[in-house]
């Protein structure tokens, strides 16, 4: 599949806030590193697995029951966990590596462990906490809050002890400030999307991977249409792959939408380059 046509599909899938399909649309992520990737084949094979999970469970059974089995199957029988050696890997975001593999990150953890959920009937849902992707579900006792990496059950007290470095690092001294329920709202599946390309994206700016870090902020700019500061990313990319032409588009784009913005200016310091690097090889 051309980027075009991947880039097309990815658009056709996130087009609807309503509509956009979780596990097809993380799995599609992995065919800029992948361009021969077989998603159909991928979804099947979560399928026959969502099938083995089914044939263990008896009509009727209670949700906390069937949470109980789903993680047994996950983390014992499969083997699901965190890549410990190697965790800023960016196959840990390549869904079908994941599923090969058993290993990864919270989030793509996440997503793979809703899927075989929701097919027994789970309503799981992921939680954008901050810096440890979340999993939660609600049953008639209360709220259900469930760390990817393992299945564990997560209580208030450790739920706060790892909220608060995040705090610190904002300047809040007293966590008592700021609730932690904020944190623990469910996640649409666009943030969903956003948070695996951004991930990537830290990954490949950190490693100056410029042409997969541009198919990252391709998907970005598609993902979140109303976000300038997404193309303006887009257009740094282009220009360190020396791609002048777009670069400039994207940047001047940027300038004009957010004229009192901190960087425009050192960004307008840049253009006149890029305009003459555009005109030498016109």
């Amino acid at each position: 599949m051309t980027s075009t046509k991947v880039l097309d599909y990815f658009a056709s899938l996130v087009a609807d806030d309503d509509a956009i399909p979780l596990t097809e649309t993380a799995l599609a992520i992995a065919q800029d590193a992948y361009p021969d990737l077989d998603l159909q084949a991928e979804l099947a094979s979560l399928d026959v697995l969502a099938l083995r999970l089914k044939r263990r469970i008896a009509e009727g059974t209670a949700a906390i029951q069937r949470l109980r089995l789903l993680n047994h199957f996950f983390y014992r029988d499969l083997g699901f966990g965190p890549n410990a050696n190697d965790y800023y890997d960016p196959d840990n975001s390549h869904l079908n590596v994941v599923l090969r593999q058993r290993r990864g990150i919270p989030i793509s953890l996440a997503i793979l462990y809703m899927e075989l959920g929701q097919q027994i009937g789970l309503p799981l849902k992921g939680v954008s906490f901050p810096s440890h992707f979340l999993v939660r579900m609600t049953i008639p006792a209360g709220e259900v809050v469930l760390d990817p990496l393992t299945g564990e059950t997560l209580s208030r007290e450790q739920l706060q002890e790892m909220l608060d470095p995040y705090l610190e690092r904002e300047g809040i001294s007293d966590s008592t400030e700021v609730p932690l329920g904020l944190f623990l709202h469910v996640a649409s599946h666009r943030e969903i999307i956003a948070r695996m390309l951004r991930n990537l994206k830290a990954i490949y700016l950190q490693e100056s991977r410029w042409q997969r870090l541009l198919a990252v902020q391709n998907r970005l700019v598609i993902l979140l249409p109303d976000s300038i500061e997404e193309v303006r990313d887009r257009g740094l990319a282009y220009a360190n792959l020396e791609c002048f032409r777009p670069a400039l588009e994207d940047l001047e784009a940027y300038v004009q939408a957010r004229p009192d913005a901190a960087d425009t200016t050192q960004i307008r310091d840049r253009m006149p380059a890029l305009r003459m690097m555009s005109r030498s090889i016109s």
